[in-house]
């Protein structure tokens, strides 16, 4: 069954902002510079977040030019991943949060070098701006 994200308002600009803060804080200062900041609003933003950066990794869309067993084996392995998270998320939250955060630190780290960001904070970073951009143009005027 493949993982169906349902429509959706996309996030808020301070959403994405307290989102990124916290995969940046984790990243960077590791736990402790996180501690007691986990709650229910932050393990939702955060599996937004998973969504819109796992999603597009894994999917197989109508534009794949030669799908393979490999293909449906990587759209499978991230169906499974959000369903664990989002069922984390959903039992959870509170410890969801630093487990949601890993999962796309670890997901960026290992699957989406990007050559412009060698180091996966400035990927973040540079993702966080991505995400801003569209938060912002999503919610204005």
């Amino acid at each position: 069954m493949p993982y169906l994200i349902p429509p959706r308002t996309p996030l808020l600009p301070e959403q994405v902002e307290r989102g990124f803060d916290y995969l940046l804080a984790l990243q960077m200062g590791g736990g402790a510079a996180v501690a007691g900041r986990a709650e229910a609003e932050l393990a939702f933003v955060l599996l937004r977040l998973a969504e819109d950066i796992l999603w597009p990794v894994t999917a197989v869309d109508g534009q794949t030019t030669d799908p393979c067993a490999d293909s449906f084996a990587l759209d499978e392995v991230g169906c499974v991943l959000l369903s664990a998270l989002r069922d984390w998320a959903r039992e959870s939250p509170t410890t969801a949060v630093p487990g949601i955060a890993r999962s796309i630190i670890r997901f960026t780290a290992n699957l989406i070098p990007d050559p412009d960001y060698p180091d996966t904070a400035d990927t973040l970073e540079a993702m966080r701006d991505e995400h801003l951009v569209l938060a912002h143009a999503a919610h204005s005027g």
